[in-house]
């Protein structure tokens, strides 16, 4: 006994001296340094040949950009498309779009953010045969759009329409009502960006002949205001229409303009009169292979009844083709596909899963592709050659994805990409070759090529092999992922344990979680600068355990939808409960328990801290929800139908109904400019804690948006975050 107790003390003295040589991750190595930066791919673009693909590059030395072309077979560069060393009159470029034929290149200058995905900017046409440059206008423009023709390019400009002639140098303008925080012509207004996903709301059909595009009457939509403080004497104020849930929304009506009107009878610019199939939103239009065929997406205000209408341009009838409907919502998603003959692919989770169905060109169904008790998580095309679809998957496990082909018949399923962790693919255009890109939670992103035929590799292009090696030259130990059943389900979960981990002691828990409708946090997956920072703090002798609770996604329909109505309830109610479970466990100190999250997150946080007071200890809340009536309307209704007929699901799920239970320590977190998460959900939080006479810790970041971010911004929000665990937990 005396020998075994010799060589365990040996053994746990060998150990920690192996730990004490290795190097410990700081603050500074993560937010200021970019010590674990991988090599990633550039954006690249396929090029037509489906042999070679363009990528943007930087000549430091000489301070020129260019688009160069490369072939996949060997990677070495084969010609420049356009460089600014070439060109007089433009000394640089931010980003290029290519003409449908490859013969011009759309070039991005003085880009200005607007908001999360929304730009301005100063646009112009580099021809690569007659090497002519073309300026799209004198104006900064939104949107800029090639015609399939590449004659003509339509863009938006102050909230309303322009077409420019590119040979002709001349420009029409299309609509003229456009008004600031009244009507938006062809551009999508705050809500739909954000939550929709896009911002240009208007297409070119095949034969560049006409144009679809939303019209968006804001007039009674409400207005948000912030105060911006910003370096002058004065400061000044952000106004913009913002309907918050249960408020009006921007009234959207669907347009066409026909370019080439002729002697045709028809209006020139016309409303479409979708009749029984319009909606309250609009969020996608897509023209298909028929230039007369113009697909429309429509949902009602609940979301739970999305109708795919087919409006027939040249008779000016809609066809319904498909009509989903669900309890809670319908997801909107971009995988419209129309083959050649017109018919097309859909994804659907109306079987209880994501998969892949095949439509008739009148939009009856022919058949479902995939299926199985796993989720399509990703559609990269279809190969009218090879008649197979490509696709991303879970069937590999829901925390891991892989990469696969299935005839358009749903035979000969072929698994192309599926080493344990996240596989992901972006093939050539002629889908013969694609760019593999793996990792897990030890391998940092390896890029290779791949054949399509069969998911073999042909080169490897970057394996970050010496981020690799650095990253084994410090004090990490790996995310150990299991599952953990708690309130009749079985949730995906990870750990994070010292090096040094000894069962005998007893370490604080500290959770993260964003827990946010059909998102995923436990994934298997290179680190990302938040993880490292949970491997700092594993260092300092914490366990850090993240859980992903009900309502998060890849476990199917019921699982993802059960929190319909009751946005933070189901979500609570499991983080406590794993809380509980785990602490449990002889190694986890019972007493010391925190939790923080971001957005979602936060207003998880905030309400664990607050609903289970008996669970934990601590908690750190970012950029907070706390109340959902303050949050948008698109977004909020998804989930939680209107305030007005879900009051109680409102408020009986608000952090701000809960803070006369608070017994823990509360950092709370806000960006002053957040134009997303408004910094009125922490200051009526802050209100209701004082009111309820608790203490707490509280610090905005004035002008900061909801990444708060800029400068040493990110450095010294995780500086005092890190503080504050090691104070308080």
């Amino acid at each position: 006994m005396k020998i075994q107790l010799f060589l365990s003390a040996i053994l746990l003295m060998a150990i920690q001296s192996a730990t004490a040589q290795k190097k410990q991750i700081t603050l500074e190595d993560i937010w200021k340094e970019g010590t674990f930066s991988a090599e990633r791919l550039q954006s690249i673009h396929s090029m037509a040949n489906g042999q070679e693909y363009a990528v943007q590059n930087f000549d430091r030395a000489t301070r020129t950009g260019s688009v160069d072309i490369y072939s996949y077979a060997t990677g070495e560069k084969v010609r420049t498309a356009v460089s600014s060393a070439d060109i007089d009159g433009l000394d640089y470029f931010i980003s290029y779009e290519f003409s449908d034929d490859e013969k011009q290149v759309l070039l991005a200058t003085k880009l200005q953010s607007i908001f999360r995905r929304s730009t301005l900017g100063e646009f112009y046409v580099w021809n690569t045969l007659s090497r002519k440059l073309t300026k799209v206008s004198d104006d900064l423009i939104q949107e800029p759009t090639f015609s399939p023709d590449g004659k003509m390019i339509a863009y938006g400009k102050g909230n309303n329409l322009y077409v420019f002639n590119i040979a002709e140098g001349t420009t029409q303008q299309l609509t003229t009502d456009g008004k600031k925080n009244s009507i938006i012509n062809g551009i999508t207004d705050w809500v739909y960006e954000e939550e929709f996903g896009f911002v240009r709301a208007f297409d070119w059909s095949a034969d560049s002949k006409r144009i679809a595009y939303i019209r968006f009457d804001e007039t009674y939509v409400p207005e948000f205001s912030m105060d911006i403080y910003g370096k002058e004497l004065y400061p000044t104020q952000s106004v913009f229409k913002y309907p918050k849930a249960g408020e009006a929304n921007a009234k959207v009506t669907l347009r066409l303009h026909n370019l080439d009107n002729g002697n045709s009878r028809k209006a020139k610019d016309v409303e479409i009169n979708l009749g029984d199939n319009a909606g309250h939103y609009i969020p996608r239009i897509s023209w298909s292979k028929d230039p007369n065929v113009l697909a429309v997406q429509t949902l009602n205000r609940h979301q739970d009844t999305l109708k795919l209408s087919l409006f027939n341009a040249a008779t000016y009838q809609t066809k319904l083709a498909v009509l989903e409907t669900d309890k809670a919502y319908v997801d909107v998603t971009d995988n419209l596909t129309f083959l050649e003959d017109n018919s097309f692919i859909w994804t659907s989770e109306k079987d209880g899963w994501n998969h892949v169905y095949h439509h008739n060109a009148d939009g009856s169904l022919k058949r479902q592709v995939t299926s199985g008790d796993w989720e399509v998580t990703g559609y990269y095309g279809y190969d009218a050659k090879t008649k197979r679809i490509f696709y991303q998957s879970s069937e590999n496990g829901s925390i891991n994805r892989g990469v696969y082909a299935i005839g358009l018949n749903g035979k000969k399923k072929q698994a192309l990409a599926v080493n344990e962790g996240t596989n992901d693919a972006d093939f050539s255009a002629n889908f013969s070759n694609f760019i593999h890109t793996y990792s897990n939670t030890t391998t940092p992103y390896r890029f290779t090529l791949n054949d399509a035929k069969n998911g073999k590799q042909i080169r490897v292009i970057k394996d970050n092999q010496a981020l690799k090696d650095l990253y084994a030259g410090y004090d990490i130990s790996p995310k150990e992922f299991f599952e953990i059943d708690v309130n009749g389900v079985s949730l995906n979960a990870y750990m994070i344990k010292p090096t040094d981990f000894d069962s005998s002691k007893k370490y604080p828990m500290f959770m993260t979680q964003y827990s946010g409708p059909g998102s995923q946090s436990v994934a298997n997956k290179w680190d990302t600068s938040n993880d490292y920072w949970f491997h700092m703090l594993a260092q300092n002798d914490y366990i850090v355990v993240c859980v992903d609770p009900r309502g998060t996604g890849l476990k199917g329909r019921d699982f993802k939808k059960v929190t319909q109505k009751e946005l933070g309830k189901y979500e609570v109610l499991d983080q406590i409960a794993a809380a509980k479970q785990l602490s449990e466990r002889s190694y986890i100190d019972e007493n010391r328990t925190g939790i923080w999250g971001w957005s979602y997150g936060g207003f998880m946080a905030s309400n664990c801290l607050f609903q289970g007071a008996d669970t934990f200890e601590m908690a750190i809340a970012v950029a907070p929800v706390t109340s959902w009536r303050f949050y948008d309307s698109i977004y909020t209704e998804r989930y939680m139908q209107t305030p007005q007929e879900n009051a109680s699901g409102y408020d009986n799920n608000s952090p701000m109904s809960h803070v006369d239970k608070m017994e823990g320590d509360l950092l709370l977190v806000h960006g002053g400019g957040d134009d997303n998460v408004h910094v009125q959900n922490a200051t009526r939080l802050v209100e209701a804690l004082v009111q309820a006479n608790k203490q707490f810790d509280y610090f905005n970041y004035p002008d900061r948006n909801h990444g708060i971010y800029g400068g040493n911004t990110r450095f010294h929000l995780y500086t005092m975050m890190t503080e504050f665990i090691k104070e308080k937990l």
